[in-house]
């Protein structure tokens, strides 16, 4: 054979090979043929071509093992146990930029699926390659290092702070401020991953200075971009007073208020987000989110959206009201009831519904003024109804529970209570008897309406275990009105008199 003959030969396997290697890339990438994929056997036959000599064959084959990776944990898991990752780890450092970014996408697609993957990466040395990568030239492999180590950080605090022990958080805020916006996304978007799991990993990005560079880009025209940021504030935030004081020191405010009114429904929800982990924490949060116009904007952004777009609203809402009178009436006065009681009608999930029957019980729990202003919007018979509805769920019929306790507690506006009267069942009757029982002794005019309207007769009918607490409210009551007058309303008190003119023999 000739040595033309030999090198025919030689040609002709390399273009077997990149045939190969192209059409399973181009298979994987769609996820009806990964099952067949795996079924062939493909990953053993991929991984001799991860260290072929034809750098686009290598490459190819990467790119091919992170499509089936990411598409499915089974192969994922091929990836692993075929002692793929060794090799591939070692090539990042020694490669070209087209590899590595195809090989930080192969990290990213094997360590998504779970913590137990994503620890079988930590394990093979993947993370100081990933972080060297972070200081690449290529914008590209920057994102794709970054975005492995995001899916590696996310899954629990342990892997997040492995990330953190190999140097990954101030190169991540020098990504976030490079001039790519793709690069300045997966590196935000890596940041909130790795503060989410607890206050000390949330502090170490504090302490790389990431909070005066994300709360810059707030104003960000691209969309995606300041949803990672808002995401990555609101997960420092959420830990602690000190941290959320942080952010708000870095001056969000009123400037993250503008993404409540964005036309993106995720900026909206994480901007939102942002505003509830803060006031979360302690009334002198709140205030200063009160006076900086956070609840009238919060309370618009319910008013214009649906869905769970509104859920962090809602709950925001619901936790400035809870920490004092004072900031309870600033939701009311900003008219923030009427569109938590919208939310009861209009929203179909049972979470959502229950986050506004908590807000509206954290708003009307203080005085009886602000039960009043709750109850003026005939919402406790909409409660009332969520509560005795067998399809509500329980944490729903919960909440509900609790919101009508609250409020009914404090209550005195009495024309909201007396419909209660009919429908409501005994652990939540004696609450409503109850307000009954303090108001009515005092107040010459409701007495007079409690009769006329119904009320003294539906109390008549209330079967009260003697002795309970129950049937003290009731005697407190009774007691309120002429014994006869009782005696008329009470149940069989007509067909007594009735038995009496039959019984009567007139004097002729």
């Amino acid at each position: 054979m000739s040595q033309r003959q030999v090198l025919q030969v030689f040609e002709q396997y390399q273009r077997a090979r990149t045939h190969f290697v192209q059409a399973v890339a181009e298979l994987s990438s769609r996820p009806q043929n990964v099952g067949t994929l795996r079924d062939a056997g493909v990953i053993s036959l991929l991984r001799p071509l991860l260290l072929d000599v034809v750098p686009t064959i290598q490459q190819t084959a990467a790119l091919a093992l992170g499509r089936l990776a990411y598409f499915n944990d089974d192969l994922a898991e091929a990836v692993v146990t075929g002692d793929i990752l060794p090799p591939l780890v070692c090539s990042l450092s020694e490669q070209n930029r087209f590899y590595k970014k195809a090989a930080a996408f192969v990290l990213r697609a094997v360590g998504k699926h779970s913590p137990q993957l994503a620890q079988a990466i930590v394990e093979c040395g993947a993370l100081e390659a990933l972080v060297i990568c972070l200081e690449d030239f290529d914008p590209g492999v920057k994102e794709g290092a970054a975005w492995a180590l995001g899916y590696i950080a996310r899954h629990n605090s342990e892997l997040s702070q492995a990330v953190v022990d190999a140097g990954a958080v101030p190169l991540l805020v020098l990504c976030i401020q490079e001039p790519e916006i793709a690069l300045k996304r997966i590196a935000a978007s890596t940041l909130s991953d790795i503060s989410k799991h607890s206050p000390e990993l949330a502090q170490t990005v504090v302490d790389a200075g990431a909070i005066a560079f994300l709360a810059q880009m707030i104003l960000n025209p691209d969309a995606k971009l300041k949803c990672q940021v808002l995401s990555a504030l609101s997960q420092i935030a959420k830990h602690s007073v000190d941290l959320a004081e942080l952010v708000v020191e870095a001056e969000i405010f009123p400037v993250v208020l503008t993404c409540l009114k964005d036309s993106d429904e995720y900026v909206k929800k994480n901007g939102a987000t942002l505003i509830r982990e803060i006031a979360k924490h302690s009334p002198e949060l709140s205030q200063f989110i009160v006076n900086a116009g956070g609840v009238a904007a919060v309370i618009d952004c319910i008013g214009s959206c649906k869905g769970t777009v509104r859920l962090p609203g809602i709950m925001m809402l619901g936790y400035v009201a809870a920490h004092s009178e004072n900031l309870s009436m600033a939701v009311i006065v900003s008219k923030g009831i009427p569109p938590l009681c919208a939310c009861l009608l209009e929203e179909h999930e049972d979470h959502i519904k229950a986050a506004a029957v908590w807000a509206l019980g954290q708003i009307g729990r203080h005085t009886p003024e602000h039960a009043r202003a709750v109850a003026e919007t005939n919402v406790l018979a909409t409660l009332l109804s969520m509560y005795m509805d067998i399809h509500s769920s329980e944490d729903l019929q919960l909440k509900t529970k609790r919101a009508l306790k609250n409020i009914l507690q404090k209550c005195t506006y009495l024309p909201a209570l007396e419909p209660l009267l009919h429908d409501a069942p005994p652990n939540i009757l004696k609450h409503i008897v109850g307000q009954f029982s303090k108001v009515l002794p005092h107040d010459t005019k409701a007495r007079c309406l409690f009769v006329t309207t119904g009320g003294l007769k539906k109390i008549q009918e209330i079967k009260a275990e003697p002795g309970s607490l129950l049937q003290e409210y009731i005697n407190t009551i009774n007691s309120c009105f002429p014994e006869e007058v009782v005696r008329y309303y009470s149940p069989g008190y007509s067909d007594m008199l009735l038995e009496r003119v039959e019984n009567y023999q007139p004097v002729l």
